[in-house]
């Protein structure tokens, strides 16, 4: 069979289904699938998950795989088979159209597979990993239950004309003497039996669990869109199988919201939908007992997200919202759906602000049960999922990355695991998403401004150029549906090839986020550098040295437009903002060890994870260019104008956690930073330098102190969630540090509590549970603890609580820092001769007073100015 081609916009489904009085998980009823005429989709339906979506659509009255390829199932996700003790029955009707043109009796089968189950007893986790009992028929014409080859049982000649043009399988399980007696029939469309095979005394266990459509083929040698099996008319029924109808996904998927200065922005993620299917989406807000319609959103046909932006938004209360869609249900019937939850109230007034912090979103241990509830223990006000939140191989069957229209299929799959397991926390808190290297699917990423690569590299020497290996609109695409959600951006003008931006600010609970796109603009090292002979970010020249050599001119990390961004973000402290925090993919050092002789990571998969207490004989500080590290004057700018702002630094995307402090001129002279650990680790990072730290606490660890990283810059370590052993299984999920991070923001006092959470505790049952060396607790002004060289006068405020001090440098008009400060009284210092002005007052009232022209003292309290309003 010839499949026709598909473009962007490609098409597929709409269901019909017949539940039985099921409310929750219903015993002995009935599910019964017949697929509508005149709907195309590739989306099957809310009933099920595709193993790839790319592969399957709805069409022709029926559900077709479009893809000869091993393995590709529809499983549905609203019915299984249960552990009660009775019989059940499962039919379909089939085909394989292009039988003809399969070689060899061995090219496939199609059929069911049921009884599937996972490692980590969540249907959703089934449905992506689970295995079962396959069966079905062979495209030789032969029936099987189980493991296959079969020896030819003389149903070919019978069953191959039925099998190309249409039969029915109806498989029947019976108890019998504590196990099952299995028939597998072949019906053909009058439903005459054609053949049949028993298969007795299958344990129940074997039976127990999901089920999926099946079609599983070689792949072809030309287009592999040339074979195809098709279903229809799917029905379970017996007092064995249960029903869980709310298990239903979509199909509104799910939603992030953000709520800053006024503005609620949600994107809501869709399907790919069909041109008979509803195109838009409706945001409603409940009043009393009606909803009522706010906005109305196109979907997005690449992205498949439609996003809302409403202004003058009430964030003094909750608000209860719905998100209404229209899906084609046949015959022309566009069936409402809807999607609630609650635009919480800005914590304005809450005196601690927390909020949870993420990264690498990794697929083993989906749907993150464990992670979920923990979140929900710590009650966060705000969610950051720093990057990463798809790895390239997430959900099996590796990548496609063209043509265009299936590389967007491809990753939309994999984004979509990320709102089926987070959803329904999303659903009612704000988060803040923001893309790194995996999501764009690069093993690392140097955006250079957002050049494409080189025609013609592909891996580590298209990476190591620079720029975006996948298309413009398929990188638009990707931050689309991770960060349309987010304020607009400070400054929106693209990046080369269009490719658009979304750094920016968040206020929210009066504390204000920058959130900056470290990747984007940062120079690829390998052009510049060509001594080193770089290769994935690595030098190779064992000679050449990176502390002395890698920083060289014309290197860039955040760029000149969101230095800029920092600058005027550092100044404001509008909107009641009490605190800063800066967000970004990842921190500015390199908190990593090798062992002596390794200059590359490649080899740390492959590093014993040491038993608590153990150190590694000659590990040391390396030098990777994916960290920022690199590039040293580029870090440092970055630095100066965070610490201006007093601010903390949150981020991801190292597969280590560790709280660390920057130094610039000296060690600790500069903010704080929290690299949270990752969520599911496929990169075991450690940092174990056989060098103690210096000046480090006493008692504490040797990894911790002040260092020199791989590039030569001051960090002061002073924890780090380091992969042990811990014999829980499996052993690559637990042992590899998996995590989270919480920080607290206590308004009263303006301390930070930083928290790192291994993702096996349960921190109701066990609050000291933490990672050894947290929770760390630091001040507001501990952001900035540069040596003064001298002070301005004291303050005393009258007639203003908590006042807005920025101190600027009158010989070049530049911030020297701002400071929402708490109290009425502040000793403002400075760091050079010269003369400076300090402003004070607050801006959301336009009440300020100016003092020019101030010289530095040599003591703090030398002099003393009153300030009265």
């Amino acid at each position: 069979m010839k499949i026709r081609s598909f473009i962007i916009f490609l098409q597929v489904t709409a269901i019909s289904w017949l539940f039985v009085n099921c409310t929750g998980a219903q015993k002995g009823k009935k599910f019964k699938d017949s697929f509508p005429e005149g709907v195309e989709r590739i989306w099957i339906g809310p009933q099920y998950w595709a193993n790839r979506l790319q592969d399957w659509q709805l069409d022709h009255g029926r559900v077709e795989c479009i893809t000869a390829a091993g393995n590709r199932n529809l499983n549905l996700l609203t019915a299984r088979i249960g552990e009660e003790e009775g019989s059940f029955v499962i039919t379909v009707r089939l085909g394989v159209p292009g039988l003809d043109s399969i070689d060899g009796e061995e090219a496939g089968w199609t059929g069911f597979r049921i009884g599937i189950n996972g490692q980590f007893d969540d249907y959703r986790d089934d449905a992506i990993y689970g295995s079962g009992l396959d069966v079905g028929v062979t495209t030789a014409g032969d029936l099987f239950i189980g493991v296959l080859p079969v020896k030819h049982n003389g149903n070919a000649v019978m069953l191959k004309p039925d099998l190309k043009s249409g039969l029915t399988l109806k498989l029947t399980g019976d108890r019998e003497d504590g196990h099952y007696r299995l028939r597998l029939a072949a019906l053909n469309a009058r439903g005459k039996e054609l053949a049949a095979i028993e298969k007795e005394e299958v344990p129940a266990q074997n039976l127990e669990g999901g089920m999926a459509l099946v079609s599983n083929f070689q792949k072809s040698e030309g287009d592999e869109d040339e074979i195809c099996s098709w279903f229809d008319d799917w029905s379970v029924s017996g007092d064995k199988i249960q029903l869980y109808p709310d298990r239903s996904f979509g199909p509104v998927l799910f939603s992030q919201y953000t709520l800053s200065r006024g503005i609620m922005k949600m994107t809501a993620q869709m399907p790919p939908i069909g041109d008979s299917d509803g195109q838009t989406v409706k945001f409603q807000v409940r009043k009393g007992d009606q909803w009522e319609d706010v906005q109305e959103e196109s979907i997005d046909p690449l992205a498949r997200t439609a996003t809302f932006k409403i202004e003058n938004w009430s964030y003094k209360k909750d608000v209860p919202y719905r998100l209404e869609y229209r899906l084609n249900a046949g015959k022309g019937d566009l069936e409402p759906y809807y999607y609630e939850g609650v635009i919480r109230k800005d914590p304005v007034n809450k005196e601690e602000v927390v909020v949870a912090a993420f990264t690498g979103n990794n697929d083993l241990g989906f749907p993150n049960k464990d992670l979920v509830e923990e979140i929900r223990y710590h009650k966060p006000d705000l969610l950051f999922f720093s990057g990463d939140q798809i790895y390239e191989g997430v959900a099996g069957f590796g990548v496609q990355r063209s043509p265009l229209d299936k590389a967007v299929l491809d990753y939309l799959r994999k984004w979509y695991l990320y709102g089926w397991a987070y959803g329904d926390i999303l659903r009612n808190t704000p988060a803040i998403s923001i893309p790194d290297d995996h999501d764009m699917y690069h093993g690392n990423i140097w955006g250079a401004g957002g050049k494409p690569t080189p025609p013609g590299l592909k891996g580590n020497a298209a990476q190591d150029a620079g720029g975006y290996k996948m298309p413009a609109e398929w990188v638009n695409m990707v931050q689309r549906t991770q960060t349309s959600h987010l304020p607009d951006p400070y400054d929106p003008k693209p990046v080369l090839q269009g490719i658009t931006v979304y750094y920016t600010e968040l206020n929210y609970g009066g504390i204000s986020f920058a959130i900056v796109e470290d990747r984007k603009f940062k120079s690829a090292p390998k052009p510049l550098l060509p001594e080193a002979r770089i290769n994935n970010g690595w030098a190779q020249n064992v000679k050449w040295n990176p502390v002395t050599q890698g920083d060289v001119a014309g290197a860039k990390l955040l760029g000149d437009r969101q230095l800029n961004f920092l600058e005027d973000w550092a100044g404001d402290w509008s909107n009641h903002t009490w605190m800063k925090v800066l967000l970004s993919q990842t921190i500015f050092a390199n908190v990593a060890t090798l062992p002596a002789g390794e200059h590359h990571d490649n080899i740390v998969p492959k590093l014993r994870i040491l038993k608590a207490g153990e150190y590694p004989p000659d590990d040391r500080p390396v030098a990777d260019m994916d960290s920022d590290g690199w590039p040293q004057t580029g870090r440092n700018k970055a630095i100066r104008k965070m610490r201006k702002a007093f601010a903390l630094h949150i981020a991801g995307d190292q597969h280590l956690g560790s709280t660390i402090q920057y130094g610039v001129e000296e060690w600790r002279d500069a903010d704080y930073a929290f690299c949270v650990p990752s969520i599911s680790n496929v990169w075991p990072r450690r940092w174990f330098p056989s060098k103690p730290g210096l000046n480090r606490e006493k008692g504490a660890p040797r990894y911790t102190g002040d260092f020199f990283d791989g590039f030569g810059n001051r960090v002061t370590v002073y924890a780090v969630s380091n992969p042990v052993y811990t014999g829980k299984k499996p052993s690559n999920l637990y042992d590899r540090a998996t995590g989270y991070g919480i920080v607290r923001f206590d308004r009263k006092t303006r301390d930070i509590t930083i928290e790192c959470w291994p993702r096996f505790e349960e921190p109701d049952k066990n609050p000291e549970g933490q990672y050894a060396g947290w929770p760390i607790k630091i001040n507001q002004l501990d952001n900035y603890n540069r040596r003064a060289s001298g002070w301005l006068p004291s303050l005393v405020v009258e007639g203003m609580q908590d006042p807005v001090v920025r101190v600027f440098s009158e010989k070049d008009q530049e911030l020297v820092y701002a400071l929402r400060i708490r109290g009425n009284t502040f000793e403002p210092r400075v760091f050079g001769l010269g003369s400076y002005r300090l402003e004070v007052g607050d801006p959301d009232s336009n009440r300020q007073k100016v003092f020019e022209g101030l010289k530095p003292l040599p003591k703090p309290g030398t002099k003393t100015i009153e300030v009265k309003f």
